[in-house]
């Protein structure tokens, strides 16, 4: 048995994550400070022998003794890192360099959760984990984005320099049950509309592209990004390469929600992807990892969830 340390442990990909290790008999420690995270979404794990729940901000420095690092803590829909644009780098930049201080400390191995943000509105398609990015470094979604390229830079920096553990994925758009509904993310926002009869709200003409993973997949392939061997640091893409419209998405809610809500067209948000899919060879290769759920069957877990939660 581990002692393992979930930052963001309350968030959405978090507390998926924290079933998963406590599930397994792992002995977690969930660190949050519940700018975005839910104590709802852990509360059923008080209580267990194996989960221990502490606030606190990755910003600031923590001590603790652990043998694995998670590092989730980060507002990660634009709603929400958009409300505190400084804080949300700081959160990246400071977070990571507090988080990489403790595993250098305890000599833990440490996961970073990355994003397919850190490829911009790319100019490659699809994404492999080969390129760049094409990021503007001075936009609205920048503190985001840049905070987690900047991340990346200290893990590898901590890898060369330090000889530290460390395992890098950048996470594709992921949905599933225990989003919030005013998240800003466009899964979350077609259910709650068209469970409350609203409009659907489009951006641009809706033809811009996502792929979609469900949540059990993702934490699939961070689980075993964590237990690879200690050579393959990264990074890696994790996510779901079959690529859908936004109005295929809005079409499918719609069906699965039996909901009578219109669609309607809104300006396109700066910097904004046109195209997001993941190649996910090198996943596949190194980690024997491949999505396993359909969109249709992930939409409607996450349509009955908002169901219940809306009601």
């Amino acid at each position: 048995m581990s002692q393992i340390l979930v930052t963001g442990g309350a968030g959405f990909l978090g507390s998926h994550l924290c079933d998963r290790l406590v599930e397994q008999q792992q002995d977690v420690v969930c660190a949050d400070n519940f700018f975005t995270g839910d104590k709802a979404n852990i509360r059923h794990l008080i209580g267990n022998n194996n989960f221990e729940l502490i606030r606190h901000d990755v910003t600031f420095p923590l001590y603790i003794e652990v043998d694995r690092i998670f590092n989730l803590a980060c507002p990660a829909s634009p709603v929400h890192y958009q409300h505190d644009p400084v804080q949300t780098t700081k959160t990246s930049v400071h977070g990571a360099i507090n988080m990489l201080g403790l595993a250098k400390r305890v000599k833990a191995r440490i996961l970073q959760a990355s994003t397919s943000e850190v490829y911009g509105d790319p100019a490659v398609h699809p994404q492999t984990e080969d390129y760049w990015g094409h990021v503007n470094p001075i936009g609205v979604r920048s503190c985001y984005d840049e905070g987690k390229r900047c991340a990346e830079t200290l893990f590898f920096d901590y890898w060369r320099q330090h000889a530290l553990e460390i395992k890098v994925v950048r996470i594709f758009n992921t949905y599933g049950p225990r989003m919030q509904p005013h998240d800003g993310r466009v899964v979350s926002n077609f259910i709650v509309q068209a469970l409350r009869g609203e409009p659907i709200t489009l951006y641009g003409d809706g033809t811009q592209t996502r792929s979609f993973c469900y949540v059990d997949d993702l934490i699939d392939g961070m689980l075993k990004m964590m237990d690879s061997s200690r050579d393959f640091v990264g990074p890696v893409n994790l996510g779901n390469p079959f690529e859908f419209s936004m109005l295929e998405l809005a079409t499918k809610v719609l069906a699965i929600t039996q909901s009578k809500s219109k669609l309607v067209f809104m300006p396109l948000p700066q910097d904004d992807p046109r195209q997001r899919q993941p190649s996910i060879d090198l996943a596949k290769a190194q980690l024997n990892w491949t999505p396993k759920v359909m969109l249709d069957d992930g939409l409607r877990e996450t349509v009955a969830y908002f169901r219940q939660r809306l009601a």
